[in-house]
């Protein structure tokens, strides 16, 4: 008896994490499509252009490196500037989530 129950509880038990995985995957992808539909600073705006569309950041970090490249953190996201210029927009980690949860 011993030999068909250890089996089959073995297979449950992977089958169950692999599920589990699968169910990961799945909210990862959501993640990253409703990522893309975040209103979030462009590569190249100015910023000007970030400050009246989407106000004040929550910290502004000194320019680092040559070219100087600076941060400025909102809620959700960090905007890199090289210069004066958007060079990137970071989300935080979980920002998708909370937008979904709120």
């Amino acid at each position: 008896m011993t030999r068909i129950v250890l089996p089959l509880m073995l297979l449950a038990v992977v089958g169950f994490s692999g599920l589990r995985d699968l169910a990961a995957d799945v909210l990862l992808i959501e993640e990253v499509r409703q990522a893309g539909q975040m209103p979030v600073p462009t590569n190249g705006n100015r910023k000007e252009q970030v400050k009246a569309r989407y106000g004040e950041p929550v910290r502004i970090h000194a320019p680092v490196g040559d070219p100087p490249i600076t941060r400025w953190d909102y809620d959700r996201w960090s905007v890199y500037f090289e210069y004066d210029r958007v060079l990137s927009t970071v989300l935080h980690r979980g920002a998708v989530l909370d937008r979904r949860e709120g």
